[in-house]
């Protein structure tokens, strides 16, 4: 089907000598088009989620239970600059703040 729609636009006439060729910002437009789909359709989604993840570990506090990008399940026990100590089952584990890629409980607030 795309190959017979080839076929009749290199079967179609070229243009008559006499008339003036198109705009430059004509055969521009197309492209402009595909650029801001692209930007619309894949960009903007990746910087929206890297924005909220980046939120989210600013929100980290001891106390919230997290999974890690190697599947690690834990609770935070302290946060540092860059670094997460977590407590899995009885071991203590420090991580690098990126790798933490959800929070799946938030700690308890005590008033």
């Amino acid at each position: 089907m795309i190959f017979s729609a080839f076929s009749l636009l290199a079967l179609a006439p070229p243009p008559q000598p006499g008339q003036p060729a198109p705009p430059w910002w004509v055969n521009m437009v197309p492209m402009v088009i595909m650029i801001v789909v692209f930007y619309l359709i894949l960009i903007r989604p990746q910087q929206k989620k890297a924005r909220e993840h980046s939120e989210m570990l600013k929100n980290l506090k001891p106390g919230d239970k997290v999974t890690t990008s190697g599947g690690l399940v834990g609770v935070v026990v302290s946060v540092k600059d860059r670094t997460v100590s977590l407590r899995s089952a009885d071991t203590k584990i420090e991580v690098l703040k990126s790798a933490v890629n959800e929070i799946t409980e938030r700690a308890s607030s005590e008033a």
